[in-house]
């Protein structure tokens, strides 16, 4: 017999942020210990109709949710954590730890939720380390980012040290004075780091990105040369580039109003936490601000990526209460498009300079900056941690191969580089890592009544790509229409005339019940007859679709109305006492669920 020991090993398994932007969530596995690092959503795109946002399917993590010990958050933009509202209706999480700015946010989020219970948020302060279960110590670093308060982690576990870098770019001039702890970076990578796990957005463009600072001249100019009100929009997030423009209102003696719950609430704790510094007199109600001379005014508004119900977009609508864009207003757009965002940007841009503003925007503008490293960035953390395997996170895919190609000019061999896709169990041991399985990896829609199912989803695009056709018809207990079929189409191009249309449905409907009607009739005894009416609308709604599609040419969505009706001719409905005779016309719902109905033969 001999005696052999399995080496233990890492598991890291990314549910979201890998070949994509936004939901970035991670899950670290030792034994039967989970910690999970980041709870992210994204936004949607043209094709998900009514939804609100796009979270990561956190199967694995409900089954095995006796297993999570804690969570750690890297920072408070909304693809970090802007999950957890979600997920904590779903699972408990023992207690999260992260930046005080972030823990703030997600309170505040947590309570709105009604799942603050479900939970202990602790704030952590840079070079803190806290334990989570047996089998995680992890470390918070500071480093530089486009929202205050953010972090790289050290992950120590029984077979090393893994670093996740968190979003971060290389800001030497920080706005807030917390700079980038290179020092701490480099001890580890002195005395070595098992992994790197490192943000790979920027991974394609060259160089190094500016410092958040380099903004302000432009910034500058624009307020000193700007005649009248000047509304500016930017990531409510962006707690250094509001910090900017407070400190540009200031230099041109320029009032502040802020447009926008996000905003408010982001520059309100940002103030308490001496993120951003500026005088509470800088400050009006946006009442206010509308009777002061216009050369005075800055407005603050949320807005920089179209969102439909956001302050800039209602404005630009016409619809907001309290603001009208005048001739002489600037609008400033210190921010770029998200992409899948672009075409609602440029038509917020469009009403608003036919309004008559002056609008400012574009990257020749010099008015935004990345809050991601590029590649300079990217290989200066290499370099400082000196990683024995490198994965790179936070991309899309293209991002994420670049990245791991960078690794390779670096020194880390190609077999130690892995490109992962969501839902990847990677195995890390501390001699080598591999992908080794894989979990439930796809994503949750939510629109304002809750989690949308994927057939919900296909119905509404086919809805919207075709439009949809409405058929009802009332058929009775002998399998005969009793009265003409009534058809209504929303959405549909047609070069088929109506009536024709009706006419072939109405011979459509009529042949189903003639060949079909005994496939869906059981007679029981000579009282006692069972109708599966479902299975029928199934049927005719089927026979239906194969109508339009050979008619039309396109595929609508048909929705068959089937009704029912007790016949006039029962002479005995007292010999089956469980049923009451119907006298009006009633209809079967679509579920597809079995129904019967009963009646005297």
């Amino acid at each position: 017999m001999t005696n052999q020991t399995t080496k233990p090993t890492l598991k890291i398994i990314p549910l979201g942020g890998l070949h994509e932007i936004g939901k970035n969530t991670c899950i670290f596995e030792f034994n039967d210990e989970i910690i999970l690092l980041d709870a992210g959503l994204a936004f949607p795109n043209d094709e998900m109709h009514g939804i609100n946002i796009v979270l990561p399917d956190m199967t694995y993590l409900q089954e095995n949710r006796h297993k999570i010990k804690g969570m750690i958050v890297t920072h408070g933009h909304e693809d970090h954590i802007g999950g957890l509202p979600y997920h904590l209706k779903q699972f408990d999480i023992p207690v999260i730890y992260g930046p005080r700015l972030a823990m703030l946010l997600l309170q505040g989020k947590l309570e709105e939720a009604g799942v603050a219970d479900r939970t202990k948020l602790h704030a952590v302060m840079p070079r803190q380390m806290v334990r989570i279960g047996d089998n995680f110590m992890v470390e918070y670093i500071r480093n530089t980012h486009s929202i205050a308060d953010s972090f790289t982690v050290a992950i120590h576990t029984p077979i090393g040290v893994v670093i996740h870098t968190g979003d971060f770019k290389v800001d030497h001039t920080p706005v807030d004075g917390e700079f980038f702890d290179f020092q701490r970076l480099a001890e580890h990578g002195e005395k070595g780091v098992l992994c790197l796990l490192s943000d790979s957005t920027n991974a394609e463009v060259p160089g190094h990105t500016p410092s958040e600072r380099s903004v302000y001249p432009n910034l500058d100019r624009i307020f000193h040369q700007a005649p009248g009100r000047i509304m500016v929009t930017t990531f409510a997030s962006s707690v250094h580039r509001l910090q900017i423009i407070l400190e540009l209102a200031q230099k041109h003696n320029r009032i502040v109003s802020v447009v926008g719950r996000s905003m408010l609430n982001v520059i309100a704790h940002a103030r308490n936490l001496g993120y951003i510094k500026c005088p509470d007199d800088l400050f009006e109600p946006l009442h206010a601000v509308n009777h002061l001379p216009p050369e005075k005014v800055v407005i603050l508004t949320t807005g920089s990526q179209g969102e439909p119900m956001a302050a800039l977009t209602r404005i630009a609508n016409g619809e907001h209460r309290q603001l009208r864009i005048r001739k002489g207003d600037t609008v400033v757009f210190s921010a770029n498009p998200i992409p899948g965002n672009t075409i609602a940007v440029v038509n917020t841009i469009d009403k608003l300079m036919m309004l008559g503003a002056n609008v400012i925007y574009g990257r020749d503008k010099g008015i935004h900056v990345s809050g991601h490293g590029a590649q300079e960035d990217q290989k200066l953390m290499l370099a400082l941690t000196k990683p024995k395997f490198f994965m790179p996170v936070h991309g899309e895919h293209r991002m994420l191969v670049q990245h791991a190609k960078m690794s390779h000019t670096m020194g880390i061999p190609p077999e130690n580089t892995i490109v992962t896709n969501n839902g990847d169990i990677v195995e890390l041991s501390e001699d080598g890592i591999a992908i080794v399985g894989k979990v439930p990896s796809g994503i949750e829609l939510v629109d304002n009544s809750g989690i949308v199912h994927h057939q919900v989803m296909k119905e509404r695009q086919q809805m919207a790509d075709d439009g949809v056709i409405t058929v009802a018809a009332a058929v009775s207990l002998e399998g005969k229409l009793l009265a003409k079929p009534e058809i209504h189409l929303r959405g549909v191009v047609s070069t088929v005339d109506k009536s024709l249309l009706h006419q072939l449905a109405i011979k459509t409907i009529e042949r189903t019940l003639r060949d079909r009607w005994t496939d869906f009739v059981k007679s029981f005894d000579r009282e006692q007859t069972e109708i599966d009416w479902v299975g029928l609308q199934t049927q005719i709604e089927g026979d239906l679709e194969r109508l339009t599609r050979r008619e039309l040419r396109s595929r609508p969505m048909v929705v068959f109305l089937l009704q029912n009706q007790e016949a006039t001719s029962i002479k005995s409905v007292e010999s089956v006492p469980s049923v009451e005779p119907v006298k009006s016309v009633a209809p079967v719902g679509r579920r597809r669920t079995r129904t019967t109905a009963k009646a005297a033969s």
